[in-house]
């Protein structure tokens, strides 16, 4: 708190390898009784993260913002920061964990303050089927159309496990293991200013879906929990076909072939619209196709972690009422699908045409409509 040997030893270990160096720490902040918010002992105590540059310089640091529940032993700061900096190799911004799924501060460094890469200190705790760190990560970067830097506690007790470099235009590398304790060194070249590659897309999320006015609407449309959110799905049974099911806002459309298909799994499409209320309140739009955890339909949602069948070929999108979506596809074990997908310009998530695919657990369009999110307390 204040000068401390924890400090003096990031800003040596940075100076003394010409690196920039990123951690976690705790801050405490003095406060007084004429703040309505202090805390009885007088302190603030912040879930922190700092950055010193390549001479040993302290460039940001940044108090975390959005506190997962759990979290109250920390102190929200009164407004979001927005913490960015120069380098010589791009601009930078930074934010920890939970803070990923808001529009402060994470979503308004890039449109506001046009970073190129976000610094991510996390302790994620995975979640199946649309909330594992990977999958999530990754598609935030390629959403935001930044690199995210993200470096995730690894703790197999607490389900965390997944970290990464993630660039819009590539998925990896990254590290996921759930079996051991062991950590690895992940390393990549990045581009400095990722948004400026002429090839890379920039969806418009409902453009396909506005236009769709033949897809039958899904038979045997059935509801189920994932996350404590209630969707509405509709089962595929047949080897090929289209589909779209719909909930309140928000109708989501599927073309689809197996190739390979498993007799004992069961997959769904399945649509979620609404306010999510299970570790903190933010509306959610999803749009998803997902391997259920058996054969029977009240097990959709359920997490699984692998699959046997394959398909020839997916194309995803919805009417989203945000701009704000982020492409997910995990194939079986947790697997990232490098090379398998890509984002069209009118808002499709489609597998790659000629290639080969593993065994699917999900393909998603999670979307945030962050004006709806109700105002914190």
């Amino acid at each position: 708190f204040g000068p401390a040997p924890v400090q003096t030893r990031l800003s040596c270990m940075a100076k003394n390898n010409a690196i920039y160096v990123v951690a976690n720490i705790g801050d405490k902040k003095p406060c007084n009784n004429s703040d309505p918010g202090c805390p009885d002992n007088g302190h603030y105590h912040h879930n922190t993260a700092v950055v010193y540059d390549s001479n040993g310089t302290l460039v940001a640091r940044y108090h975390k913002f959005n506190l997962f529940t759990g979290e109250d032993h920390f102190d929200r700061t009164h407004e979001p920061e927005m913490v960015s900096f120069e380098t010589p190799f791009g601009k930078f911004g930074i934010f920890i964990c939970f803070d990923i799924i808001f529009l402060k501060p994470a979503a308004s460094l890039v449109v506001d303050h046009k970073v190129d890469s976000i610094l991510y200190p996390t302790a994620w705790m995975n979640g199946l089927p649309h909330q594992t760190a990977i999958a999530l990560h990754s598609a935030w970067a390629m959403g935001m159309g930044v690199n995210l830097l993200s470096a995730n506690t690894h703790n197999t007790s607490l389900g965390m496990t997944g970290s990464g470099i993630f660039s819009p235009e590539n998925l990896g590398p990254y590290y996921y293991n759930k079996d051991t304790e062991e950590g690895q060194l992940v390393l990549s070249e990045l581009s400095v200013h990722p948004r400026n590659s002429p090839t890379l897309v920039h969806p418009q999320w409902s453009l396909y879906a506005s236009s769709i006015d033949n897809y039958p609407p899904g038979t045997n449309v059935f509801q189920g929990f994932s996350y404590s959110d209630n969707y509405n799905f509709t089962e595929l049974r047949e080897p090929q076909g289209n589909y779209t099911v719909c909930q309140n806002n928000l109708c989501c459309h599927l073309s689809y072939s197996f190739k390979e298909r498993a007799k004992d799994e069961l997959y769904v499409l399945g649509v979620f619209d609404g306010l999510h209320t299970d570790e903190g309140e933010y509306y959610l739009q999803i749009c998803t196709m997902l391997k259920c955890q058996n054969n029977e339909p009240k097990s959709c949602g359920e997490p699984v972690e692998t699959a046997s069948t394959k398909f020839e070929a997916f194309s995803l999108c919805g009417n989203f009422s945000t701009s704000f979506v982020f492409p997910e596809v995990l194939m079986s074990d947790s697997k990232l699908a490098p090379g398998m997908f890509q984002v069209l310009r009118d808002g499709r998530l489609n597998s790659q045409p000629n290639i080969s695919m593993e065994p699917l657990l999900t393909v998603t369009l999670f979307g945030r409509w962050h004006e709806k999110d109700p105002a914190l307390p």
